[in-house]
């Protein structure tokens, strides 16, 4: 049978990996938590320097939403080391997530890491899994961009406050242009709950299908 590359809603592959934090095993290692697995082009780069500086300035606030962080390119361990230890003494940023030392390009190739279009190095991808290693959102970034870290960590939060109050999340949340931080209460599936929708006092309605509360 093929292989083929994960998609949203998949378990996450299971696979043994080789970080600066020693030996793991994914998503074994990681049950009962979220983590993020993002790809980065090289080590000794600039706009990857620059993303895993965001990562760790942000690192406390995924850690408080149970969300762990982990790097992977295709570059060796001690390249890897080299760079984290680069990282701290020149910027004073200590890198405190592991990071996957994949050289043999195993891994990236089993998560549709590298794209042919952009030569051998890994694009920049991010896979957020839940707890249960479902593959919850995948993102794909071109080499020249570096990513938004906010972003990633709206996110995590948006998921989690989905799921906890059975609600979606509107656009830009929580700076929605018509909700602002509110959210968006799942649409009627029948006319009874739909005629009803309109008189209800519980929350807001633009109209039957539109309606919005505050959390």
């Amino acid at each position: 049978m093929e292989e083929r590359m994960p998609l949203i809603g998949d378990t996450f592959p299971e696979m043994e990996a080789a970080t600066t934090h020693g030996k793991i095993v994914l998503p074994i290692d990681y049950a009962g938590k979220w983590f993020i697995l993002f790809s980065h082009p090289a080590d000794f780069t600039p706009v990857c320097t620059t993303e895993f500086v965001a990562f760790q300035k942000r690192y406390q606030e995924f850690k408080n939403l149970n969300c762990e962080l982990i790097g992977l390119s295709i570059d060796q361990v001690f390249s890897h080391i080299k760079w984290v230890q680069w990282i701290k003494e020149n910027l004073d940023v200590a890198i405190e997530f592991p990071v996957i030392a994949d050289d043999t390009g195993r891994i990236a190739k089993k998560l549709g890491l590298i794209h042919p279009g952009k030569g051998t190095t890994t694009v920049r991808a991010v896979l957020i899994v839940d707890p249960d290693s479902k593959i919850r959102a995948i993102l794909y970034y071109p080499q020249e961009l570096g990513r938004n870290m906010d972003e990633i960590l709206r996110i995590i939060k948006g998921f989690q406050v989905a799921a906890k109050n059975k609600v979606a999340i509107p656009a830009n949340w929580p700076n929605n242009e018509l909700i602002g931080d509110e959210v968006i209460i799942p649409p009627p599936t029948d006319e009874k709950t739909a005629n009803e929708r309109i008189k209800s006092k519980k929350f807001e309605c633009y109209d039957w299908w539109f309606c919005h509360k505050k959390i």
